[in-house]
């Protein structure tokens, strides 16, 4: 017998069906260990491509999965503590300036806005779930520059891909999807220096503090080191120069990372990556990849990397692999590694997987919050 469809609303089911695949094809995009007294990692704070910030108790976590909520065949829903609607688009990082009871939580995202909220606002709300988005309003609110065309005509807002920090200086970094890095004043909200030479957009950015440098990877295939000082180009390091001889061949550069020496430099691009020295100008290593790295972060000596596959891989610093853990996600974006070792690795479908500094899985959870 065919159903009654007199009371058959089209419009609810076609957004139900909309919401239903937004959720399923939810990416994490970025993953960052909370600041933490206790020196254990206790939660962590995650970027996704719905615009929304969020923070996750791993504790809680790990305690449903030992009440049974979680198993092999249905991950575990974790509900945030916190859930902020960050921005109107993805939201493609999250960072903590850190500045004792005043740290600031930052996040960038597609829609050219880099966004600050209070740490502590963000730890001691009481608000049910349901009634948080916009309940913490941000103290900071940047936006990138449009320009003027022919007849006044506005250019669109460039992206924000990636930001940094330097507590030091006060500053922001970011990188941008106009090809330029920017510099930000965080107490003046306005821009201090623009780092013009890429010829294509920013997807990476790291701050070397030690020297007042900041190095910038792009789609132009090439990685930049500038001087904060003078906002000029210092060094052009090109990962793929030989291969870009071949026709057709072309290699964006991904993801860079710095060691906590400040001294060596992680370079992908494509299926392969290159480490440099940088006091030496030295470089190293080449190693090619099964997939295109989409993160990477230094672990002591060590170099944890992510990518198109479901894959945790930890390699020496010559590009030897020294393990390959499997992780949840079928694609990674963000790999993060808290200073006692535990990696955080988001990627597509919303998941976020914890492992342990010894490959063990703490925690799988899919973010849920509405």
């Amino acid at each position: 017998m065919l159903g009654d469809a007199t009371n058959w609303d089209e419009d609810a089911y076609r957004e139900s069906l909309y919401k239903e695949r937004e959720v399923q094809t939810r990416t994490v995009f970025r993953t960052a260990w909370a600041p933490s007294l206790s020196g254990c990692p206790e939660s962590i704070v995650v970027a996704s491509s719905d615009g929304s910030i969020a923070s996750y108790s791993i504790a809680s976590c790990i305690s449903k999965l030992h009440s049974g909520y979680g198993n092999t065949k249905s991950l575990l829903a974790a509900e945030p503590h916190c859930f902020l609607q960050g921005h109107d688009g993805p939201a493609y990082d999250v960072k903590f300036f850190d500045a004792g009871d005043n740290t600031l939580l930052l996040s960038c995202g597609d829609d050219g806005h880099i966004r600050g909220w209070r740490w502590n606002e963000c730890t001691d709300i009481e608000v049910p779930i349901y009634l948080q988005g916009s309940h913490i309003e941000p103290v900071m609110d940047l936006m990138n520059l449009q320009y003027k065309g022919p007849w006044g005509a506005l250019s669109p807002i460039p992206e924000n891909n990636a930001i940094a920090t330097n507590t030091q200086s006060g500053s922001i970094f970011s990188a941008a999807g106009d090809s330029c890095a920017y510099c930000w004043d965080l107490e003046s909200g306005k821009i201090k220096m623009v780092f013009k030479g890429h010829s294509d957009y920013l997807h990476c950015i790291v701050a070397r503090n030690t020297v007042n440098q900041i190095i910038t990877g792009s789609e132009d295939g090439t990685a930049r080191i500038w001087d904060c000082k003078t906002g000029k180009c210092i060094q052009l390091i090109d990962p793929a120069k030989d291969n870009k001889k071949q026709k057709g061949n072309f290699s964006c550069v991904r993801c860079i990372a710095l060691d906590a020496s400040e001294s060596w430099l992680a370079c992908a691009d494509g299926r392969s990556f290159s480490v440099w020295n940088l006091p030496a100008s030295d470089f190293i290593s080449r190693t090619l990849t099964r997939s295109s790295m989409q993160d990477m972060v230094f672990c002591d000596n060590q170099i944890l990397g992510v990518g198109a596959e479901p894959l945790l891989t930890r390699f020496d610093i010559h590009g030897s692999i020294l393990s390959e853990i499997q992780c949840a996600p079928q694609s990674a974006f963000s790999v993060a590694v808290h200073p006692s070792g535990v990696a955080a690795v988001g990627g597509y479908g919303g998941l976020v997987d914890v492992i342990s500094q010894f490959g063990s899985h703490l925690c799988t959870f899919f973010c849920q919050y509405r």
